[in-house]
């Protein structure tokens, strides 16, 4: 997206500058392209503004995140919310000796 946007500015200005291709930095007007940058990144912001409250709004009655899980569970992946499994992996004194924690 980023690519065709600074394709279409340079066709704008008149110079078709093909990808690769070197520019004098002299000739660049960066107050124009650093609006551009800015609407660009106001654009993105919103898309994940969008994207985050599609997902945080959805429908709270849809259960199907525990239909996965469960399914899961009864092939054998462990459940690492149950309280041995927990003080499992709390005690693992190689874990610990690996951060150097213990001596």
């Amino acid at each position: 997206m980023f690519k065709k946007l600074a394709q279409k500015l340079n066709t704008q200005k008149g110079r078709n500058i093909t990808a690769g291709a070197a520019i004098n930095p002299i000739n660049v007007d960066f107050n124009s392209r650093k609006s551009v940058l800015n609407v660009l990144n106001l654009y993105e912001k919103e898309c994940d503004i969008k994207n985050f409250s599609k997902l945080a709004l959805s429908n709270p009655e849809n259960n199907s995140h525990e239909d996965i899980m469960s399914k899961l569970f009864s092939t054998g992946v462990p459940d690492i919310f149950e309280d041995d499994k927990l003080v499992k992996l709390a005690d693992n004194s190689q874990f610990l000796r690996d951060l150097g924690f213990t001596d």
